[in-house]
């Protein structure tokens, strides 16, 4: 039984048993009045006269929609919706059967509160909201409800990133689910994905994939930023009697803003550390049968030293199996910046590769101590077109691209979360 539904028969005899004790009460405050007009009086009033007949009740009101009083089952995703009336100020307390308080955050609607981390399993709670009115008096209103045994169908959630990587400035948030997630549960997900940047940046999730959903700025994240993001899916229902695993947070620091460049025409990577010139390297690019992307990718791997080999895919004809130096992975479908000795005689003038970004032996060493995954590259004028999923392709598409594929509407930020002016800011060329 839901609170405030009073169970009939108890709830007749109160009814019953209150008319009683009024009608008792007003035959005794008639024979008081009786008294008090023929009793001779003096100026002084009887105590009776003018009392307010108690306290007067808060103007403020509060009153807990979820989870509802005494309910069972409860996924221990929960979070303590409520509702308020002429509330100055209000507060949420979540208490275990212990007593002891649990950490959580109000929501900046006001109308909800979100523990900090998934709720135990088969465990009772109380939740307690107090509403205070401009009279200075609270009003309260509790639930107390137990949470649902630990489901045995439970979708992983894992990171990409780690704690404390140092990232390049144009690293998506990566965010992965050990199970596809139905579109009518991914807005619920989402909502409880959450990304703070210092400074702050304005950015969105968008779902590559159902397992997959990245997180970008809208211009490359500055440089030197702070980063952190949660997903607080532990016990979240997520379709089909599945739920999350667990909680996920991570830390990461973005590092300078490296940015590379490179045009066709000129047959040149220009090379960027926060905004300056720093290297200008004479590359060469895929041959017209296999020519390079257009388009901004990022790099996604580095490999010391590495082995391409394409016989199975190519055959023996055309195939070959190579060792290659200083080799970073831009595209799932094989293209690399890395050094190519065999190529350095026309570095600079020729496209020969098989569609990488080939430079000097020189060139790659420096590159390869200097670059980090997520920096950026943009290659310009080449006969084919970036094909968007092929990498780490969310720069590829323009920031309204972007948001539609976001689960839920997007809300731009107030103006005050505008990137500091002085800040070095680097925006993506797809």
């Amino acid at each position: 039984m839901r609170a405030g539904q009073d169970e009939p028969i108890r709830g007749a005899s109160v009814r019953r048993v209150g008319r009683r004790r009024a009608l008792a009460a007003g035959l005794l405050a008639a024979a008081m009045a009786l008294t008090a007009c023929t009793s001779g009086g003096g100026d002084k009033p009887s105590s009776w006269q003018g009392g307010d007949g108690g306290e007067e009740a808060p103007k403020a009101a509060a009153t807990i929609s979820e989870p509802a009083a005494d309910a069972k089952d409860v996924p221990a995703s929960t979070a303590i919706t409520f509702t308020t009336k002429e509330a100055q100020d209000t507060t949420v307390e979540l208490k275990d059967a212990a007593g002891t308080v649990v950490d959580g955050t109000l929501a900046a609607d006001g109308g909800s509160w979100l523990p900090s981390s998934a709720l135990e399993y088969g465990q009772t709670y109380t939740a307690t909201v107090t509403a205070t009115g401009d009279d200075g008096k609270a009003a309260t209103a509790t639930s107390t409800f137990t949470t649902m045994a630990k489901p045995a169908k439970q979708i992983r959630i894992t990171s990409f990133l780690g704690d404390d990587q140092v990232v390049g400035v144009g690293m998506p948030l990566i965010v992965k689910f050990g199970r596809a997630i139905p579109e009518d549960y991914r807005d619920d997900i989402q909502r409880r994905m959450t990304v703070t940047s210092k400074p702050a940046q304005e950015g969105i999730w968008h779902w590559v994939s159902p397992t997959e959903v990245r997180y970008r700025p809208r211009t490359f994240w500055k440089a030197s930023s702070t980063v952190s993001y949660r997903v607080q899916a532990g016990g979240l229902p997520l379709g089909g009697g599945w739920y999350g695993r667990a909680d996920l947070s991570v830390d990461i620091k973005i590092g300078p803003a490296l940015v590379m460049t490179v045009d066709n025409s000129t047959k040149r990577m220009t090379v960027t550390r926060d905004g300056k010139v720093v290297k200008t390297i004479p590359v060469s690019l895929g041959k017209k049968s296999t020519p390079s992307s257009s388009g901004t990718m990022v790099v996604i791997e580095k490999l010391r030293h590495t082995v391409f080999d394409t016989m199975e895919e190519l055959g023996p004809e055309e195939g070959y199996r190579t060792e290659i130096d200083y080799a970073q992975r831009l595209t799932w479908g094989g293209e690399f910046i890395h050094a190519a000795p065999w190529s350095e005689g026309v570095q600079g003038r020729t496209n020969v590769s098989h569609g990488c970004v080939n430079v000097s032996m020189k060139e790659g060493s420096w590159l390869f101590a200097n670059t980090r995954i997520g920096d950026p590259i943009t290659v310009k004028g080449t006969e084919r077109k970036l094909q968007n999923g092929n990498g780490w392709t969310d720069w590829n598409m323009s920031w309204d691209e972007y948001v539609k594929g976001s689960a839920l509407p997007y809300d731009p930020p107030a103006a005050d979360v505008t990137p500091d002016a002085g800040t070095p800011s680097v925006e993506p060329t797809p």
